[in-house]
């Protein structure tokens, strides 16, 4: 096989304090998943969220840590209603997460809001009409989920 499969394994963040991050996570339902020391999964829909102290993480690639930051770089979660999206923003602004941006109407049509985490990763909460999700696990694509 040469080159990429389309798709993302693991997303692993570097976060300066592990049990903070994990609780916060856990606070908005994700579910942990066994992992070696020094490494917190959570199991999502065809990938897994890793935590890894940032530290740490910065040593295993073989960089500084100053080069690792906080980059433009979002994570985005997609619902199937507006007031879905309304209810998980409560629910990290509740666990912690700052507000970035409350719910809203964008130009395209769609319905989202952005926070942080404690460690500062950006996470945008949408739904998008026009790309619905598939029906019993939620997954989500480009074009949506029809009647296949």
């Amino acid at each position: 096989m040469t080159g990429m499969q389309p798709r993302i394994s693991l997303i692993t963040l570097g976060v300066r304090d592990i049990a903070r991050a994990a609780a916060f996570y856990e606070s908005l339902g994700l579910v942990r998943a066994d992992g070696p020391d020094g490494v917190v999964a959570f199991d999502l829909l065809g990938q897994t969220l890793g935590l890894f102290d940032l530290e740490k993480l910065a040593e295993d690639i073989g960089v500084p840590i100053e080069t690792l930051g906080v980059g433009g770089a979002t994570l985005a979660h997609n619902l199937g209603s507006r007031a879905e999206v309304e209810a998980l923003m409560l629910l990290a602004e509740t666990a912690g997460a700052r507000i970035l941006k409350a719910p809203q109407e964008v130009f395209w049509g769609g319905y989202h809001g952005y926070f942080s985490d404690p460690d500062g990763h950006v996470w945008e909460i949408a739904h998008n009409p026009f790309s619905p999700l598939r029906q019993g696990d939620g997954a989500f694509r480009w074009q949506g989920y029809g009647a296949d």
